[in-house]
């Protein structure tokens, strides 16, 4: 009695064991996407959105694959890319003429780019690989972009030209400034220090006023041209007694 009881178990264990087999997926037949969870770029940057993928068979012409887009908003998934033997990009839309496909299947890359990013471009991409017969795993991977402003960057060449055009003339205008605020009182203080305490104008010495030495070298001719009152002005000063040493008469 006990030993049918042992075969009936074993048969048991037998097609359990069978059973598990053929419902289980088969290790060779699946496939895993992998894309960048977030991806960050400016206002007009050109966004390389990553997608790679992983199969137990090789790439042939049966694989597809698939870029859907869905809005920062919400809203459903569009698809907008789609590849086969070949890639499709949008020729209208919202990433009409701005997606590349930038893959190689053979490689297990399946990435594009999008031209000039806006900020109407945030949101959510998804890349979706399937290559028969390997139809398990993980065939999607999903990527958020977040677009954001362009920061105005200023390069060390604008700053050169703005320090060269207002630091230069204000260092230049300081300086003149200096200069002649201390230029006169340093010639002033020269033409002191080199004048004899005793040198007057010859013009001062005998206390005609408004003569000068360039009079002294005044020709006899000369005095013929001058008017009456010049002409009795000099007689008089003639006639005067000599009050300071080392005068001397006219040679005319």
């Amino acid at each position: 009695m006990r030993r049918p009881l042992r075969r009936t178990s074993a048969l048991n264990v037998v097609l359990l064991l069978y059973w598990l087999c053929c419902l289980a997926p088969s290790p060779v037949s699946s496939i895993t996407v992998t894309t960048p969870p977030e991806v960050h770029a400016s206002k007009g940057d050109t966004v390389t959105l990553s997608c790679s993928f992983t199969s137990t068979s090789r790439p042939t012409s049966k694989m597809t694959v698939d870029w859907s887009y869905r809005p920062q908003s919400g809203g459903p998934p569009m698809m907008f890319l789609h590849f086969s033997s070949r890639a499709y990009p949008p020729t209208e839309g919202q990433f009409g003429g701005r997606i590349r496909w930038q893959g190689t299947p053979a490689r297990g890359d399946a990435s594009i780019s999008l031209i000039n990013a806006t900020l109407n471009d945030n949101g959510t991409f998804t890349c979706t690989v399937r290559n028969p017969p390997d139809v398990h795993g993980s065939t999607t991977s999903h990527t958020v972009l977040t677009v954001t402003p362009r920061v105005p960057s200023i390069r060390f060449s604008d700053v050169a030209v703005l320090l060269f055009f207002i630091l230069l003339p204000s260092a230049v205008i300081t300086l003149i400034l200096i200069g002649r605020m201390m230029c006169p009182k340093k010639e002033r203080n020269q033409s002191k220090a080199h004048r004899s305490p005793i040198e007057v104008t010859e013009g001062d010495e005998y206390g005609i006023p408004g003569y000068t030495h360039k009079e002294d070298g005044a020709k006899c001719c000369d005095l013929y041209l001058m008017d009456s009152d010049e002409e009795y002005y000099l007689k008089d000063f003639k006639k005067r007694p000599p009050e300071v040493e080392g005068y001397a008469d006219s040679h005319c």
